[in-house]
């Protein structure tokens, strides 16, 4: 399913992808991410703490529907950093 159906803006989305072409800020969001686990991607708290901190790394700043809408698209993902076909699926969301 399409992150607009959760109401993320299009807008952040490529700003996002843009900045993520930044090769430091890439290393900074692939050391936040490291040891990651799926479990911990369907942690509420763990992943409202995981935005706010990629948000800090990518400089935008995120308001209470933004993040809760973020939220609630990684919760339904049901993404395993582990499996390579969730990721797969992921990257062509965001292609």
């Amino acid at each position: 399913m399409s992150y607009q159906h959760y109401g993320i803006d299009p807008a952040l989305v490529e700003r996002v992808k843009f900045k993520m072409k930044n090769p430091e800020i890439k290393e900074r969001m692939k050391m936040l991410l490291q040891g990651v686990t799926k479990a911990d991607l369907q942690n509420h708290t763990k992943v409202t703490r995981l935005i706010g901190l990629a948000a800090g790394i990518l400089g935008e700043k995120l308001t209470g529907s933004q993040t809760n809408q973020i939220l609630e698209f990684i919760l339904a993902q049901k993404i395993d950093p582990n499996n390579a076909f969730h990721l797969i699926k992921l990257w062509s969301m965001f292609r």
